[in-house]
């Protein structure tokens, strides 16, 4: 999550989240199962709010700064920091390990009442995906300092990626109540998000674009309120979004492959496919080369395809070099192009530290594509319970209960994959077209 540069003080007045009509509302109505990363927006990473704690000042002034008081702990968190974000951003493992070194500095010089590091190893772990590692981490933050608006963020993030929902929106409602800024603003916009609330998320998300601070909140709430867009059908909205970010910042890889699903759902593919290119070459994350394999494949251009998937099979290699939990996409890229048995098994491992709907949602397009599909059904169930609303969640449920003989659900599922979202992936949308029609042929 992206972050805020220094921890607050004592708590605020939360009455401008409360006083709207979208405020959170942590009552037992929000805590009904049924009701919330992925990301929601049918990507199969989960999606962070804008960072949890961001260094003050340039990578090299803090590189700088270390080097002259090199027992200033606070310069070392921030430099630690620093080093996260950038290594999200740049998707280069050897940076999150530059990130422990230099957070673990600061705690040498300093060990207690140290929350900027703390926060730093929280989110260091969280972008790990040890999101055990990130709570405890986020526990000791928040105790240390009980007044952070930004260990409030990380610790809900890491009740979010463990599925302790109800937990999570707490920690959000409590950060929001000590600082209602653009962080806090749009980690309440995902709790309505992930439980299918869209109006109430995409007006959540405009509260964090005008209360952003720095042009990356900016440009992170312009790339959310764009896939927001995308779930609600507005493909032009969607479009007008990720352009007005990239208007501010043209560089930016997350508006690049926000624009890029915009105009593939549009049908403007060779624009789509540029952006993709585009946002690779500032960042080679993994579901922006997934989604531009997969529209090359769906264009006919297999060896551009092959071109990227080969990439992600190498930053496969990598992860299971450094014995990291997979992420969806490398889930669901080993089930589509790789071995189905394998993503089983990556899907069960990360579950482990990861038990959040995304991960069941990847699991069970695993089991359905290793023949396993009541077990699959399962998994499907539990990555839609609350209320998420997937166009490809659905599709994947929906095959998996066609799988099942039970067509009369598959058609609801693959309906309402296709009713908003008529082009949600380029590959599965064509076969959630084929397969409603073998349904609605069979006698």
């Amino acid at each position: 999550m992206h972050d805020h540069p220094s921890t607050p003080g004592p708590a605020r007045s939360g009455s401008r989240v409360r006083s709207a009509v979208v405020a959170l509302t942590l009552g037992a109505a929000l805590f009904t199962a049924g009701a919330i990363g992925l990301a929601p927006d049918g990507s199969t990473t989960a999606r962070s709010a804008p960072h949890t704690a961001p260094a003050r000042g340039s990578l090299g002034a803090l590189q700088a700064r270390v080097r002259k008081t090199p027992k200033d702990a606070d310069a070392w968190a921030a430099l630690g920091m620093s080093y996260v974000q950038q290594a999200r951003t740049t998707a280069d493992p050897a940076t999150y390990e530059r990130a422990e070194k230099a957070l673990r500095r600061s705690l040498a010089v300093r060990r207690d009442d140290n929350t900027g590091a703390q926060i730093g190893m929280g989110a260091l772990a969280a972008a790990r995906h040890d999101f055990p590692t990130a709570l405890d981490w986020a526990r000791r933050a928040t105790t240390t300092d009980p007044y952070s608006s930004v260990a409030q963020g990380v610790l809900a993030d890491a009740y979010t990626q463990l599925g302790r929902y109800p937990a999570s929106y707490r920690a959000v409602q409590r950060m929001n109540d000590l600082r209602p800024d653009a962080p806090a603003l749009a980690r309440a916009s995902y709790t309505f998000e992930l439980r299918g609330r869209t109006d109430e998320a995409a007006a959540l998300m405009r509260r964090s674009l005008d209360a952003a601070s720095t042009s990356g909140e900016r440009s992170f709430a312009h790339s959310v309120l764009s896939g927001l867009a995308l779930q609600t059908g507005d493909t032009r909205g969607a479009l007008r979004e990720a352009e007005t970010g990239l208007r501010n910042a043209p560089g930016d890889s997350a508006l690049l492959e926000a624009r890029a699903r915009a105009r593939a759902a549009l049908g403007q593919t060779r624009r789509a496919v540029a952006d993709y290119r585009a946002a690779i070459a500032v960042a080679p994350l993994p579901h922006y080369l997934l989604g531009l394999g997969e529209l090359e494949q769906s264009l006919g251009h297999r060896e551009q395809a092959e071109a990227q998937y080969a990439v992600l099979r190498g930053q496969e290699t990598v992860r299971r070099t450094g014995r990291t939990p997979a992420d969806t996409d490398a889930i669901l890229f080993e089930a589509d192009h790789g071995s189905p048995a394998r993503a089983v098994a990556m899907a069960q491992e990360a579950l482990r530290t990861r038990p959040f709907i995304a991960v069941h949602d990847a699991y069970a397009w695993a089991l359905h594509r290793a023949g396993r599909d009541r077990e699959a059904l399962r998994q499907a169930d539990q990555a839609l319970a609350l209320g998420t609303r997937s166009a490809l969640f659905r599709y994947h449920r929906g095959v998996v209960r066609h799988a099942l003989g039970d067509d009369t659900a598959a058609r609801s599922d693959l309906e309402a994959a296709l009713r908003t979202e008529p082009r949600f992936h380029p590959l599965h949308a064509a076969t959630a077209r084929a397969l409603l029609q073998r349904i609605d042929e069979t006698p």
